[in-house]
């Protein structure tokens, strides 16, 4: 069976955009914050070792206010969030399949992790059905 998290991470710290001035003193002190704060909430939610190899990881952006925003800076500005979650659950990021999305402003902001681990049968399939494509074997 499968069981899926859902996890609250507060809006990014205007210091982890990567468009920021920041002193890289500043910096580090946010991403170590953000990177401990991100793994205790995951903790909190049950995501310990959750034992597969993969994840399939869907992010919800919900802005604090209604300024355009880049996806990819949104991205970039939560990766240290990310290796939290990383570190908590045992799985390497560099084994997870993303989802990105954009929700309306909410007041303070905040972005929504939903944690889902893959099983390795699903992720050979659609490994073989992305080689057949990339061999055009499959259209």
């Amino acid at each position: 069976m499968t069981v899926e998290h859902i996890i609250r991470l507060p809006w990014p710290p205007a210091d982890l955009s990567p468009n920021s001035r920041a002193h890289h003193m500043a910096r580090a002190r946010a991403v170590k914050k953000y990177r401990t704060d991100a793994g205790l909430m995951a903790l909190a939610k049950g995501c310990r070792d959750l034992g597969c190899e993969r994840l399939t990881v869907e992010i919800t952006f919900y802005p604090p206010d209604k300024r355009r925003r880049d996806t990819d800076n949104m991205l970039a500005s939560i990766k240290a969030g990310l290796d939290g979650i990383a570190d908590a659950t045992g799985v390497d990021d560099s084994q997870w399949h993303y989802g990105l999305a954009r929700g309306e402003p909410v007041k303070g902001g905040c972005v929504l992790i939903h944690v889902i681990p893959s099983d390795s049968d699903n992720w050979k399939r659609i490994g073989d059905l992305a080689d057949d494509m990339v061999r055009g074997a499959v259209s």
